[in-house]
């Protein structure tokens, strides 16, 4: 069962993370060990997190890596899940009785 429309995961690390402890783009990148414009991207939606900046979120902020990812995985399927009629793909299953 699908989240209807999750959030990107920089929506919520901006609500969950920065906000809260009143930390600044530029002090959080600088404790994640990025750039300002890398977590500018990941804020901002036009970025998402790879494995290893979800290990650094769960540093930082005392979480798990697997939910980071988790979160960018449910995003990234209910936007795909929105272009599917436009999708060209030609189904490929057996009539066979042995199919289940």
């Amino acid at each position: 069962m699908f989240m209807y429309n999750p959030p990107h995961p920089g929506e919520v690390i901006r609500e969950l993370c920065l906000d809260p402890l009143g930390l600044s783009v530029t002090e959080a990148a600088e404790a994640l060990g990025i750039s300002r414009k890398t977590l500018s991207a990941i804020l901002n939606g036009r970025a998402g997190l790879s494995p290893e900046m979800a290990i650094r979120l769960s540093i930082a902020f005392d979480t798990t890596a697997e939910s980071w990812l988790n979160q960018q995985t449910q995003y990234d399927l209910w936007q795909a899940e929105q272009r599917r009629t436009k999708l060209q793909v030609k189904r490929l299953v057996t009539t066979d009785s042995y199919s289940t």
